[in-house]
């Protein structure tokens, strides 16, 4: 199954390459308005006269022409269409061997004059290619039906999210999330949970951002990931109602309601989802210690309700200028239970020596606001003016109770441990930024300053039970931590059309940053991570170049810097045991990484995209795992070196007038070079993959969905070789009550193809570790739509709160 998805993607890919490059007979033409100027970027679309179907597409150029190539002699017609503007048919024509047919040129007229009291649709592809980012359409898919948005990530064009929820992107593990613009400053634990509450019904759309501009946060060596979520863009009152239902291992719900009140001056907007649900996973971990064998097997499960709520208010003052408001809270209540049993063995001998039965119940739950205030001006020569003032704050709690039990030969209990912990957590966030946009010469100017202030307050208190059943708290083991960084930021980028074929874009960004971690143990020991302190300034430059090789052929030649500073948890040198045998820990003296990205991509008859890419991280930091005693943990820790070769290849499929698919394969060459804690890493590893999508109009307004993905062998954290994933979805919807109401049925990892193997030898410690968890699940839905249909563009609204909110873990 899993060679079959990348032999049929890549055959479908060279098909659909090798016949455009045999071309020898085709059409040309032109397109203008009404006033007789010429539309760029207008699709013209070459249909069989037969039956309408899809043959081939082009893009006009500046001058409003365009060629397309025809496969073979018959009968076609041409459809023309462009964003603002009524589609328009030509006439059926012939082609014959050898021939170039001139079409007569065609003049659109603007769709504007017509929307008044017309609800106009559309349908948007589900995958989209563009110049600077590649786009998933969420609204569009019917297997996101009942996922949330950590699932979708795993089934994104060149995402991967391990099995501890890291997410990486073309093989780099240095993604930053953004929410509706804004980045979350979360650590990988808490993003995840973040993640896990927002259901798909509230995504409008996934963006993939590789090469950021000098206007974005420098964070982020693989680049960014921005969810999108619904805002309603109609006139009047209207809403929706969505109601799912996922049955996994056991149940679980979810739903959500939205309102919107919107006229020519003010528009309200609010959103309220809820999920609820039992999560289960298994993990299995063979170690081999010296001359002691470990073999745990462990079941945990996570009990979630979340509830979201978001509203907001744009008020258009006149027609350059608005203000608006903007609150979002996520409140999570959750119950992790694990229970493990870790047989210990004599390894040389295959002795017995004793058996841990480990539980552990961790009860807790975490608040995340923000709220925004903005300010936009634009006039009609080209300047705006955007200002933002942000406010965020994450509040996070946990106790655990963790009994471990040591049992001998006869399953008589040796001994018992019995661990307790509290652990607090209040992250304070204040950014505001200015960016502004005008003209310059025959090109853009943008430019803007930024600044931020975090402060975070972590406690760890941990406690033993003593013989009497009483927790004892263990001052050498507890401790508070207090991290306070500001980052002060200016950047300017000029972007200009040199030329009908040549286009620049270039920029530079500054960033000065301020931090200090301060720990504070109960036992009063001073230690050398006790205060850390740090200052640096880093300049930042990014360049895009473009070449329109011909009407078929473009080149576009990427140019970024960017940094990865650590999660403000991933700081704090607290000890988060899983049981006795296995933790994690925090790193203080954990270094930014910075990473230098260079990226071709090739662009064919406007829609399939090749990319080649080089990556090259100084001080490369990940999750390694380690050894101290007999025990086995993870921690952030800094490499030498990580550099990454990649390539890539995406394009839509459009199949026939009912069947239309996305095709992406993609190549990575990772070389890990370093040392940690003095044990010396070289590690060179391929990794590959291939998603495909394909959906069908079906009759009596059915729509059906068949999408997989499949990730070949690779590495993570640097020591761990993991072995292939992949998964097949399948779907269907129904458009029902005059199509304002649609119900959606879909299964996941219907081949259960989607659990992981790893293995891990480094240090003079070998592990093997398997997982899985409910991926094979069965998924329905119900979305209700009402109130006013009449469209209006809504307002691009960005936060200020970009790249701190993502490093909250």
């Amino acid at each position: 199954m899993k060679n079959f998805t990348i032999l049929a993607t890549a055959k479908l890919l060279l098909l659909t390459t090798g016949a455009m490059a045999q071309e020898t007979r085709g059409v040309t033409g032109s397109v203008t308005d009404l006033n007789n100027n010429a539309l760029a970027a207008a699709t013209i679309s070459l249909l069989q006269a037969k039956d309408s179907s899809l043959v081939k597409a082009a893009v006009s150029d500046a001058k409003g022409k365009f060629e397309i190539a025809v496969p073979t002699k018959g009968n076609y017609l041409l459809n023309y269409s462009s964003a603002g503007f009524e589609n328009k048919y030509s006439p059926v024509f012939s082609v014959s061997d050898e021939e170039m047919i001139t079409a007569k040129a065609v003049s659109l007229s603007p769709l504007v004059s017509k929307l008044a009291g017309v609800t106009v649709t559309s349908k948007k592809p589900m995958i989209e290619v563009k110049a600077d980012k590649t786009v998933f359409n969420v609204e569009a898919s019917i297997n996101a039906t009942g996922s949330n948005a950590l699932e979708l990530l795993q089934k994104s064009p060149g995402i991967q999210v391990d099995n501890n929820d890291n997410i990486s992107m073309k093989g780099k593990t240095g993604v930053r999330v953004y929410i509706d613009g804004r980045m979350m400053q979360l650590d990988t634990k808490d993003l995840a949970a973040y993640l896990k509450s927002i259901n798909s019904n509230d995504i409008e759309a996934i963006e993939m951002i590789s090469n950021p501009s000098a206007k974005y946060d420098a964070s982020g060596n693989a680049g960014i990931v921005n969810i999108r979520l619904k805002k309603n863009k109609k006139f009047g009152t209207n809403g929706s109602v969505n109601l799912g239902l996922v049955q996994g291992v056991t149940p679980k719900g979810n739903g959500s309601v939205n309102l919107n009140y919107r006229d020519k001056k003010i528009n309200i907007f609010s959103n309220l989802s809820a999920n609820i649900g039992d999560y289960q996973n298994v993990l299995n971990l063979y170690r081999v210690q010296k001359d002691t064998l470990y073999d745990q097997k462990s079941t945990n499960t996570s009990k979630n309700k979340s509830f979201n709520i978001k509203a907001g208010a744009d008020y258009f003052i006149n027609s350059k200028s608005t203000v608006g408001i903007m609150a979002t809270t996520n409140y999570g209540e959750n119950e992790w239970t694990s229970s493990s049993a870790t047989p210990i063995y004599y390894q040389p001998a295959g002795k017995f020596i004793k058996n841990l039965q480990a539980f552990n119940t961790v009860t807790g739950n975490r608040t995340n606001a923000n709220f925004n205030i903005n300010y936009r001006y634009a006039d009609t020569s080209g300047r705006e003016i955007n200002f933002d003032g942000d406010y965020g704050l994450f509040r996070g709690t946990g106790r655990s109770y963790q009994p471990n039990n040591y049992y001998g030969d006869n399953n008589n209990l040796l001994y018992s441990i019995i661990n307790r912990n509290y652990t607090p957590t209040d992250i304070d966030i204040y950014t505001a930024k200015i960016d502004a946009e005008q003209k310059l010469g025959k090109g853009k100017l943008g430019y803007g300053v930024k600044t931020s202030f975090v402060t975070t307050k972590n406690t760890f208190d941990f406690f033993n039970d003593n013989t009497s059943g009483v927790p004892v708290k263990i001052l050498e083991r507890s401790n508070g931590f207090t991290y306070k960084e500001n980052v002060n930021a200016a950047y300017a980028n000029y972007q200009q059309q040199l030329n009908p074929k040549w286009s620049l874009q270039a920029g530079i960004r500054a960033e000065q940053t301020n931090s200090e971690g301060i720990l504070t143990r109960a036992d009063g020991t001073v230690q050398a991570d006790n205060r850390v302190k740090k200052n640096y300034l880093d300049f930042f430059p990014s360049a895009a170049l473009t070449w329109n090789v011909n009407k078929k052929n473009s080149l576009n030649l990427t140019f970024s810097r960017r940094i990865d500073r650590p999660t403000y948890q991933d700081l704090n040198p607290f000890e988060n045991k899983l049981d006795e045998l296995t933790y994690e820990k925090g790193n203080a003296f954990l270094r930014p990484q910075y990473t230098n990205n260079v990226e071709l991509t090739h662009t064919f008859m406007g829609f399939i995209n090749t990319t080649a890419g080089y990556s090259y991280v100084k001080d490369y930091a990940t999750q390694v795992t380690d050894t101290i005693g007999n025990a086995t943990f993870i921690q952030q820790k800094n490499l030498a070196t990580q550099q990454i070769l990649s390539f890539s290849m995406g394009a839509p499929l459009a199949i026939r007038k009912w069947w239309n698919g996305y095709a992406n394969i993609w190549y990575n060459y990772q070389l890990f070079e370093g040392a940690i804690g003095g044990k010396e890493l070289s590690i060179n590893i391929p990794s590959y993959g291939a998603y495909m999508q394909h959906s069908f109009t079906l009759p009596k307004n059915y729509t059906a969905e068949l999408s997989g993905y499949f990730n070949g062998p690779s590495v993570w954290g640097a020591t761990w070789k993991t072995k292939s994933q992949g998964g097949v979805d399948i779907g269907l919807q129904k458009a029902i009550l005059q199509k304002k109401a649609t119900i959606k049925i879909s299964a996941t990892d219907i081949f259960r193809t989607n659990p992981w193997t790893a293995t891990s030898d480094f240090g003079g410690t070998y592990i093997k570790g398997n997982g899985s968890w409910e991926s094979r699940s069965f998924r329905a839905s119900f979305n209700w739509r009402f109130g006013s249909n009449q469209i209006k563009n809504s307002r691009d609204r960005k936060t200020g709160l970009e790249s701190e909110a993502k490093r909250i873990k």
